[in-house]
């Protein structure tokens, strides 16, 4: 097995893993908080955040020769691409039913697919000569974007509900 053959699966089960965490992180939180921020505090909300990660598995698609099975949604790269501002208004965004459809949605076709991409594809070097020196690899910006990019900004979404009083889930 090469190295890259053990990525994809291990790849797919933390992010898995991820995913599981970000389900969690949602009890409790009503349609009504969902896009909203905590009184006073300039944080993302749970509808900025699923937004935002729920653009990259079309990204990731796209970058592993799948563009086929790619469908960015239009709305959602205008409204929470990276570098976006997060509003507190929940007419602002599409609903949290909307959201985390389409977030639960790609994320499972990504993950279907990574199960049968060839492993040498993560070896390809990144396209993105820009962000090249940090992530040499398909494999490495693919590892980024699916483990610790989504842990990331479950990070945010933890402390967004210990500000709005739900606590932790752990």
């Amino acid at each position: 097995m090469t190295t890259a053959a053990a990525s994809n699966a291990t790849v797919i089960d933390l992010c898995r893993i991820g995913l599981g965490y970000a389900d969690m992180l949602l009890q409790g939180v009503s349609a009504e908080q969902f896009a909203r921020k905590p009184e006073g505090i300039d944080t993302n909300s749970p509808a900025f955040i699923f937004g935002h990660l729920a653009i990259y598995p079309d990204k990731v698609l796209e970058r592993i020769g799948r563009a086929d099975l790619a469908k960015p949604n239009e709305q959602f790269i205008k409204l929470f691409e990276a570098g976006e501002p997060c509003l507190d208004d929940p007419n602002a965004y599409p609903s949290m039913d909307e959201i985390m459809g389409f977030f639960r949605e790609r994320h499972a076709v990504l993950l279907e697919t990574l199960a049968e991409t060839d492993p040498e594809v993560f070896e390809k070097p990144n396209p993105n000569e820009e962000a090249r020196d940090r992530f040499p690899t398909l494999g490495h910006i693919i590892t980024f974007l699916l483990t610790s990019h989504i842990m990331m900004h479950m990070g945010q979404l933890s402390a967004w509900r210990r500000c709005v009083g739900l606590g932790p889930v752990l």
